[in-house]
């Protein structure tokens, strides 16, 4: 098994840092090994606590009299230098429970209410991201969202087009779109199940 023996911080910026790992690998060859992190430091990164606590909260919930249309939000990315159809999320902040935390972000960004469905923690616990790039979970929370669309709670930072969608224009997002790889899975069920939230029934 792989060890690590030390741990640099080489950037000291707002949101995420990036880390330099020594490392020794299986076969005793020692080596970098470069990790981002939302962490302030490297004794609060994960491979560090052991701790799997999430750092941002993703909210799957759908809308209207049917429940027939799922709440998507199409947000810029400088990453890729375009636009991406994803659930909306957001960090959650220091002592806050991710619970608040998606109920808020769903607020902030889509103008929308949240009403929280219960759910076993099995489908909440957080998941990795990109683990071979970040240590970054998120926990992920279902429910019915209701209201009126607004863009009063975004930040200046954020450009995003909230998207109410219903099945036929999921198909044609997942056909013709760039989507984040855990909404895309999701989306698939949605497609599928006539109660989107079955699964937490199991």
């Amino acid at each position: 098994m792989g060890k690590i023996n030390q741990v640099k911080q080489i950037t000291h910026v707002p949101f995420v840092n990036l880390y330099e790992l020594d490392v020794t690998n299986k076969t005793g060859a020692d080596g970098k090994y470069y990790v981002a992190s939302r962490a302030k430091d490297p004794e609060a990164m994960k491979l560090a606590t052991g701790n799997n606590t999430p750092d941002g909260v993703i909210i799957y919930s759908v809308y209207g009299e049917q429940r027939d249309r799922v709440v998507l939000v199409r947000q810029y990315r400088y990453s890729i230098g375009g636009f991406i159809y994803e659930f909306p999320a957001g960090l959650v902040e220091p002592g806050e429970d991710y619970h608040e935390a998606g109920i808020r972000e769903l607020k902030e960004e889509t103008g929308l209410t949240l009403e929280l469905l219960p759910a076993d923690p099995m489908y909440e616990n957080p998941g990795f991201t990109t683990v071979g790039m970040t240590d970054e979970s998120c926990a992920t929370i279902y429910g019915y969202a209701s209201g009126e669309v607004s863009d009063r709670g975004q930040e200046d930072a954020e450009e995003i087009q909230v998207v109410l969608a219903d099945r036929q224009e999921v198909r044609r997002i997942l056909r013709e779109e760039r989507v984040a790889i855990m909404c895309a899975y999701m989306l698939m069920h949605f497609l599928k199940d006539p109660e989107p939230f079955a699964f937490l029934e199991g």
